[in-house]
């Protein structure tokens, strides 16, 4: 009786093997190669790649977007023209007998420019509060609208443009720290560092009506919108398109900050300026001009001395106390920035290099 469930059991398990798959359709006997083993690319230049091993046919996507299919020893060659900028998983799905394998690389994908320079001329000067650590400036019906930071002192605030007076604030619960803002269609909108959830308010009484959760983005930073998506920044390389007309206010896509030859983080406070995203740099004296169809910053703007000109220089921590708020005026054409706890909020005019 032993002998004939041994046999059985030798034969079971050899018809089981002989109707299973082939060992050699496993995703360990696949790999991809890219042409002179190149994983960092720019805008123009072309990709070649192919998957070794006996396929029936590979689809190769870039993140989610669909590059080409090929048949059998065919290989991807492909021209990056308007893909978005930043790192991707190369992706090859692999397709045999029925069954399919997935193969990805990462690979990075440059603009093909290097930014335009600029600096910048001082028009006009006016009063800042000294205890308002900057976190988000906005226009918004010819009113200047700011959000300030830091545990037990955040707050949302209308000031007057001419004399720095505050017309009005409401104080944020302790337990937030309060960052960027933008206001549209008579909402406004406030994230906070990182507690995940942002607050959503009545323009004329400052009412919190609503809250909104993160999702995938890692903290809240900056905010901009250009009239019907909200932009957020999060510390990392990605700004976030956020749908306002959603309950959730959820985050729908994103693009990747790059140069061409960088990826740019702890990109924070963000503005909508004439078709382009502005993003100061924490702790720099930089602004990036970024296209928001690719992430391409295609400007830099450098503020350096600015902070010079300020009353206040001696009482400021170098450190955090750093240039930090950007309001665009449209109906006057006019671009203001300021810092944290700085006395000063400046008019500045673009001057390319």
């Amino acid at each position: 009786m032993k002998l004939y469930n041994s046999l059985f059991l030798i034969i079971l398990s050899a018809h089981l093997f002989s109707c299973g798959s082939d060992p050699e359709d496993s995703e360990s006997s696949y790999s991809l190669e890219i042409a002179e083993n190149k994983t960092e690319f720019k805008l123009g230049e072309s990709i070649q790649a192919q998957v070794k091993g006996e396929k029936d046919s590979v689809i190769y996507f870039l993140g989610e977007q669909r590059l080409a299919k090929t048949v059998g020893e065919e290989s991807l060659n492909h021209t990056f023209k308007e893909e978005k900028l930043g790192k991707w998983n190369l992706t090859a799905n692999i397709y045999k007998n029925g069954e399919s394998f997935e193969k990805p690389m990462e690979i990075t994908l440059f603009n093909d420019t290097a930014p335009v320079t600029y600096t910048y001329e001082i028009i006009n000067k006016y009063p800042h509060a000294t205890d308002a650590y900057t976190q988000g400036l906005e226009f918004y019906n010819d009113e200047l609208y700011e959000s300030t930071g830091h545990y037990g002192s955040s707050s949302l605030r209308k000031v007057d443009l001419e004399t720095g007076e505050v017309l009005q604030k409401i104080n944020i619960s302790p337990e937030f720290f309060a960052e960027g803002i933008t206001i549209l269609n008579d909402k406004i909108y406030q994230l906070t560092w990182k507690e995940g959830k942002g607050f959503i308010y009545d323009v004329e009484t400052f009412e919190k009506t609503g809250e909104f959760e993160y999702n995938e983005s890692e903290q809240g930073w900056g905010l901009a919108n250009d009239g019907a998506t909200i932009y957020k920044s999060d510390g990392t390389e990605k700004i976030w398109f956020l749908d306002p007309s959603s309950p959730l206010v959820s985050e729908e896509d994103f693009i990747q900050t790059v140069t061409h030859r960088t990826v740019a983080t702890q990109l924070n406070e963000l503005e909508w300026v004439n078709g382009k995203i502005y993003a100061n740099t924490y702790q720099k004296d930089g602004v990036a001009i970024i296209n928001p169809e690719n992430g391409a910053i295609e400007g830099l703007i450098n503020f350096s001395g600015l902070r010079d000109q300020l009353g206040n220089t001696q009482d400021l921590d170098p450190v955090n106390d750093v240039l930090n708020g950007i309001a665009y005026d449209p109906k006057n054409e006019k671009l203001y920035v300021t810092g944290k706890d700085w006395d000063t909020l400046f008019e500045v005019k673009i001057i390319k290099n």
